[in-house]
Order: structure tokens, then C-alpha cells, then sequence
């Protein structure tokens, strides 16, 4: 979003204070709760073999997951469009972000708004 045309009133401080920390972790939390509860069993199951969170500190709420192993990694890619349907529910303009296990590569990020452009088999 382009903020220099918003008057001064309107922008985001440049400074977060404590309270703004705790809302913003607060968030994350719901977010994070939401999401998995809107999961199916599979989808759930899937990430609980995996480090994740929801972070906002990006422009969109960005879903991060660290899968352990090349097999979890190789069973959650195969399943992302899915989980991206489940976290555009909760926010248009989210992201997933997936880690490789040490030495696979680089991070895949993708925004729930392409996500016509995956094709997948159910």
C-alpha cells in the first residue's frame, strides 16, 4: 500500500509501543488458532509434524512452516493449495512460507490469491 498520500493521522507510528506489541502477538495468536481449527484432520495432523506460526509482520499475514524431513516437506508442498483455501478464509492477502530441511534448497513462498494458478490432485 502506498502511504505517502494518507494525511499524518492515518499512517502507522514509526515506533511500536508495548501495547502494539501485545495486540500484534495477540493476533498472531487467534490467527494461528483459527486456522488450525479450520484445518481438517490431515491438514492437522500434517502440521503437527511441523514448527509453524502465523506471523503479521510482513505487508500480509504470512503462514510459516518448518517441516522436518525431506518426506513431510515432499506430503505438505503436495498439500499447500489445501491449507492455502483454509488461511484465505481467515485473510485474502496471506502467504505461506515452507522452509526445506537444512541443505534442500530455498524457502517456497506463495500468496493465497494464486492460488488457481497451482494445479493439484485431491
Amino acid at each position: 500500500m502506498d502511504n505517502t498520500s494518507l494525511p499524518p493521522d492515518d499512517l502507522p507510528p514509526d515506533n511500536l509501543n508495548f501495547a502494539d506489541n501485545l495486540l500484534r502477538l495477540h493476533l498472531e495468536e487467534c490467527l494461528t488458532k483459527y486456522f488450525y481449527e479450520a484445518c481438517d484432520f490431515e491438514q492437522q495432523s500434517l502440521l503437527s509434524h511441523c514448527q509453524w506460526y502465523i506471523t503479521t509482520y510482513a505487508n500480509a499475514p504470512t503462514l510459516v512452516i518448518d517441516p522436518p524431513d525431506s518426506t513431510i516437506n515432499w506430503r505438505l508442498l503436495k498439500g499447500l493449495v489445501k491449507l492455502g483455501s483454509v488461511l484465505k478464509q481467515l485473510a485474502r492477502d496471506a502467504k505461506i512460507r515452507v522452509y526445506p530441511p537444512a541443505g534442500m534448497g530455498t524457502p517456497f513462498e506463495m500468496r493465497v490469491d494464486e492460488l488457481s494458478v497451482y494445479r493439484f490432485s485431491p
